[in-house]
């Protein structure tokens, strides 16, 4: 079976909405893919303050932004459509939204962006709120990759997607577990923001710096680390617990950066090792996305510490790095619209495999 989709992806970093118009093929269970064409939208300063505080709006307020939000991703896909001459070729649209509340826990998850406005503003069928299923069951709702990273990156052993939170998926005996690490570019970003840039390009500015121990005891000893998976993380918790930590120590940012980037691998090493299942030493590999990956000095010295774990770290091509999880929600739309699962108990907790997403029909009957 032949398939062409969009998949639209807003992380936590805040940094742009991601889109991919990809084609799959299926046969006998297999999946394939093409990126065929990939874009970032990037917000502008008035939607990052507004989906960055979407959470405190009122209730009346937050419905107006969803549909607004929903709206305007409506509007980008057309220009992207119109961009890239798609017209009466694109399939189905599957929208992560952007994530505004995430409380597992109450049984709470929100991703914001209006699926039945983005159809009717494309006049294409759209998935959505593909989360929201596997929370009602008891899961976590995340990690969502899983589930494609399984059908089209079987050939690995581990997969991290370093965004505004780091997440794993491991695989031990064709068991998929997979959770949030810690926050990571949410953290990273904010550091980067003290000296006006939007991120710490290469890593540059960590490499710099050194690491202050104290600082790195603190991190380090937050709770959520010593819970067992199924767990997931708010974005909260970068700028409601970690940034206010690091605030509390009087050091350079360059110090803050590296101290921070130091925490991350220890706590992914940790993950990996804690985790990642017998191998009787056998070499195994890591295949690593996201806008983290594009952090020169943070990949260098993840290297450096797997290595002792007989671990390669695979860095794929760009356009995977970035658009991965757009691409993966694409075929999570195409599974919830052939009735498969779209997620995985074993990862997220919940009572059972689910098929996730609501379906919101553009096209007229």
């Amino acid at each position: 079976m032949l398939y062409r989709a969009i998949g639209l992806m807003s992380g936590s970093s805040l940094d742009g909405l991601d889109i991919a118009f990809v084609e799959f093929h299926e046969t006998a269970g297999q999946w394939s893919y093409t990126l065929e064409y990939v874009e970032t939208i990037a917000y502008t300063k008035d939607w990052n303050n507004r989906l960055k505080n979407a959470a405190q709006l009122s209730v009346y307020d937050y419905h107006l932004l969803h549909t607004e939000y929903g709206c305007w991703i409506a509007e980008q896909v057309n220009m992207f459509i119109d961009k890239h001459h798609l017209q009466h070729q694109v399939q189905l649209i599957s929208s992560h939204g952007h994530t505004v509340l995430h409380n597992p826990a109450a049984g709470v998850t929100a991703q914001i962006g209006s699926g039945a406005d983005i159809a009717v503003g494309t006049g294409i069928n759209v998935v959505s709120d593909l989360r929201v299923m596997d929370v009602a069951l008891g899961g976590q709702g995340a990690p969502i990759v899983p589930k494609g990273e399984q059908l089209l990156f079987a050939q690995y052993n581990y997969w991290l997607n370093i965004g505004g939170i780091a997440n794993i998926t491991i695989k031990n005996n064709n068991t998929y577990k997979a959770f949030d690490v810690c926050s990571a570019n949410r953290v990273l970003n904010a550091l980067a923001a003290k000296k006006n840039l939007d991120m710490d390009i290469d890593g540059a500015l960590a490499a710099k710096g050194t690491c202050c121990q104290a600082l790195l005891d603190a991190l380090n000893s937050q709770s959520y680390y010593q819970q067992p998976p199924p767990k997931s993380l708010a974005n909260e918790f970068a700028t409601d617990v970690l940034l206010p930590i690091i605030e509390s120590f009087n050091i350079s940012i360059e110090d803050a950066l590296h101290t921070y980037v130091q925490h991350i691998i220890f706590q992914l090493r940790n993950s990996i090792a804690y985790m990642g299942g017998s191998y009787e030493n056998q070499q195994r590999s890591l295949f690593i996305t996201g806008g983290g990956a594009l952090n020169t000095y943070l990949i260098q010295q993840l290297q450096h510490q797997l290595s002792s774990l007989r671990i390669e770290v695979i860095v794929p091509d760009k356009a995977t790095i970035q658009y991965k999880e757009a691409l993966i929600m694409a075929l999570l739309g195409i599974l919830r619209w052939r009735e498969e699962n779209t997620t995985m108990a074993t990862v997220t907790g919940a009572r059972r495999n689910s098929i996730g997403g609501a379906v919101w029909i553009g096209q007229e009957a």
